[in-house]
């Protein structure tokens, strides 16, 4: 099985205000972005790749309500909460947060857990604490997973290093995975890779051989989960990851980097293109 994983980030963002978005009105942004992938991605087999969408929340029920009956789309929200809703317990009171069941109730069937911004965001977070064992990190994307699929949503788990981890990757990604994977269900997970080290205008990206050792190293130690890359599915790289046997997918954000950067989904249909070589 292929992933095709989208992460569409904020670029609901009009341009005038600073985003990207000049795909449509914000109100329509979530069924523009359905309405212009799934049609075309009928054609290929919901047997050998799945096409999984992560949206802001706020545009989910319009994209869910832009799907059309067998449509190849799956949709995502870019995380959950590491507490949840239940019966006889908290009912909603989680200020902010977004609880996986309020993400299921509506219509995603996954989310994204661990992707470096979010990585991030808790490192600054534990560090204005005083924190320095950023192992913490990892304890609480466990528990974000634990909470995913408790409420029966898949995880796209993504991983890597950044320029100071690298001379350790082996060490730094062996513990996010340990520490992430403990006590889940590693048949709904899937791996994304992110080599945060070459992620970013002016730095050398990833090659070929670096990702294999890494795909490999993942597949090593999960048992074979199945890795997709996380630095960027692209034009200029789809078909260079294509011939990488131990890579399952990838992760596209960003289809343009010039001009009028941003998403845009005949560019997105394009990569899928040129990845699956159909």
């Amino acid at each position: 099985m292929k992933h095709i994983y989208l992460n569409l980030k904020r670029f609901d963002v009009p341009v005038e205000l600073g985003g990207v978005n000049r795909l449509a009105p914000v109100r329509e942004w979530g069924a523009a972005v359905v309405n212009g992938t799934q049609e075309a991605l009928r054609k290929y087999d919901p047997a050998q790749v799945e096409f999984v969408q992560y949206l802001p929340e706020a545009h989910l029920l319009s994209a869910a309500a832009a799907l059309t009956p067998g449509s190849p789309v799956k949709l995502g929200s870019q995380g959950v909460y590491r507490m949840n809703t239940a019966a006889g317990g908290n009912f909603g009171a989680f200020t902010t947060n977004r609880p996986a069941s309020i993400v299921k109730a509506m219509g995603c069937v996954s989310t994204l857990i661990g992707h470096c911004e979010e990585r991030n965001d808790k490192k600054g977070i534990l560090a204005e604490a005083g924190v320095t064992d950023m192992s913490a990190v990892n304890r609480l994307l466990n528990q974000e997973i634990k909470c995913a699929q408790d409420a029966g949503l898949t995880v796209l788990y993504c991983i890597g290093e950044t320029s100071e981890e690298q001379p350790r990757w082996e060490r730094v990604l062996g513990e996010q995975l340990e520490a992430g994977l403990d006590g889940v269900d590693k048949s709904r997970v899937v791996v994304g890779y992110e080599p945060v080290w070459s992620i970013g205008p002016g730095k050398t990206p990833a090659g070929k051989e670096y990702i294999t050792k890494i795909a490999r190293f993942v597949k090593e130690r999960t048992g074979g989960m199945d890795v997709v890359y996380g630095g960027g599915l692209k034009a200029d790289n789809a078909v260079m990851l294509a011939s990488i046997p131990e890579i399952d997918g990838g992760l596209i954000a960003l289809t343009r980097f010039q001009g009028e950067i941003g998403f845009y989904p005949e560019e997105y249909l394009e990569i899928i293109r040129l990845y699956l070589g159909a």
